[in-house]
């Protein structure tokens, strides 16, 4: 079993698209239309490989939820990765600071950015095959 795809209603697209590429650069974009969504007319694209994407929808409005706060919502989501320093090496020269770097784990790396509409995604880089280890918090 495996997470197909995530599905965020952002506010603008370009915004978007320019944070998850810099992320992914051999993303592309998969599909793409207009509809209408509950009466509000509405952009969506899918960006993404042949294995993983994100579906994106452009009708968003307001705010995200604080992430220092206690609303229900998101809190992150994270995507693994070979080379965790090109990634961020990618996304600051994007324009987009580390948000919360690793923890002392030996088997694994990881680094948090906030998207441009405020979403926490986690990159996660990790050490070791073994899963007792990759899973390990201690």
């Amino acid at each position: 079993m495996r997470l197909e795809h995530v599905n965020l209603v952002v506010s603008n697209l370009e915004k978007a698209l320019h944070f998850y590429q810099a992320a992914f650069p051999h993303w592309y974009i998969r599909s793409e239309g207009h509809g209408e969504w509950y009466g509000k007319a509405r952009h969506w694209l899918h960006l993404g490989d042949d294995y993983n994407y994100i579906a994106f929808s452009d009708h968003g409005e307001g705010s995200n939820r604080k992430l220092e706060g206690h609303q229900i919502g998101l809190g992150h989501f994270a995507f693994e990765v070979n080379n965790l320093d090109a990634l961020i090496n990618r996304l600051i020269a994007a324009g987009y600071p580390v948000d919360k770097g690793s923890n002392d784990n030996p088997h694994r790396r990881n680094a948090y950015f906030i998207d441009p509409d405020g979403f926490e995604v986690e990159f996660v880089e990790y050490l070791s095959d073994l899963p007792h280890e990759r899973n390990n918090d201690d």
